[in-house]
């Protein structure tokens, strides 16, 4: 009889996803195959410790409970999340180590892969794939790359604008700009993109950090709150028009998914319609036309290339009111529950969720050899 895989299943995180990284793992770890792959959780800790053996994924799930509190305005979505992840099943796991330099010692040895489930700065943007490429150890999804570029949404639309991609109009603002002139930054903006807008810092997702910006006046609080989070700040035009979302998988022959339409009774898809229960629907396929599906698919696919994305990626569209379609953004992690989006597609494309994971993790050895 063939030896499982050994995997590793790295959660967690520095950044303001965290807890929804928790929930991701706990899903993946309850629907993964057990009689081809052996499971290691490993955690890294809001205050950047990497946590193996014992129960990672349930001492990070009491720790951001302590931390979280009820104060703050997404507190009830983040502690939905958490009560999802605590009902997870880890596993058997390596005898206790933890590191606050990088990988745990000794754990390279115990790894055949990474399944990373981490979300967001110090997770997705290539940071810590660099950190396995530099162990040598196969890692699930985009490369150091394609991690760092579709991270940064302003990176990420240079570059698919440089590709004759159609994205909505867009600015970057630098942080150390806005402190030094508010009110020349403030005047390009409603020149160039004018009201209603959004703003959301570069480097985050989960709609962590963004405003929906109507007016001159509201623009101060807007850049201020995503300053807090970045250095660079996306500010783009509000576009009247449906969400559209296709999940991509492969590597050099990447496939896409059919479309699924985001539908959500709130103003926007702001963090607690995303996360908090009831709050949004998905349809799947969504409603379009032949020819517009068949356009998101190809823009999918094309999206994927231009960052030379692998092994997954969820892109995200906008059909405006006039039917013109645009890329809004690339997700090289995407949110990864059994009732993700991601997930979702992919069920109704054909492939279920455990052979979803399986696969990715199949992309990730292919990638390696």
């Amino acid at each position: 009889m063939a030896r499982k895989l050994r995997v590793g299943i790295v959660f967690g995180g520095r950044s303001g996803e965290h807890e929804v990284s928790l929930a991701g793992a706990a899903s993946v770890m309850a629907a993964i195959d057990r009689s081809r792959f052996e499971v290691l959780p490993i955690g890294i800790g809001t205050d950047g410790r990497w946590l193996v053996g014992g129960d990672p994924l349930r001492a990070l799930c009491d720790a951001a409970r302590l931390a979280l509190g009820t104060g703050s305005s997404d507190a009830a979505s983040k502690h939905e999340l958490l009560e999802r992840a605590t009902a997870a099943d880890a596993g058997a796991a390596l005898a206790r180590m933890e590191s606050s330099e990088s990988l745990p010692p000794g754990l390279r040895a115990n790894l055949d892969v990474v399944l990373i489930m981490l979300h967001g700065p110090q997770g997705e943007d290539g940071t810590v794939q660099g950190l396995l490429e530099l162990a040598g150890i196969p890692y699930t999804g985009a490369g150091v790359l394609a991690s760092a570029v579709g991270m940064d949404k302003g990176a990420m639309k240079d570059l698919f604008r440089a590709h004759g991609l159609p994205v909505v109009e867009y600015a970057l603002v630098r942080r150390h700009d806005w402190e030094r002139d508010r009110q020349a930054v403030a005047r390009a903006i409603a020149r160039d993109i004018g009201f209603p807008c959004f703003v959301k810092p570069a480097n985050l997702g989960s709609s962590v950090g963004v405003s929906k910006v109507k007016a001159v006046e509201d623009l101060d609080g807007a850049i201020d709150l995503a300053a807090h989070h970045d250095r660079r700040i996306l500010v783009e035009r509000a576009v009247q028009g449906r969400e559209v979302e296709v999940a991509v998988l492969g590597n050099d022959t990447p496939m896409a998914s059919v479309p699924g339409e985001v539908c959500y009774a709130g103003e926007w898809y702001d963090y607690e319609t995303k996360y908090g229960g009831g709050r949004t629907t998905f349809k799947v396929p969504a409603p379009l036309s032949a020819d517009t599906t068949d356009m998101v698919r190809a823009l999918a696919v094309r999206a994927f290339k231009a960052i030379d994305g692998a092994g997954m990626a969820r892109v995200d569209f906008f059909v405006e009111l006039d039917g013109r379609v645009l890329v809004n953004e690339i997700n090289t992690i995407p949110g990864f529950t059994q009732t993700s989006a991601y997930p979702r597609l992919w069920e109704a494309s054909g492939i279920p969720y455990p052979e979803l994971i399986a696969r990715l993790i199949e992309l990730a050895l292919e990638r390696r050899r």
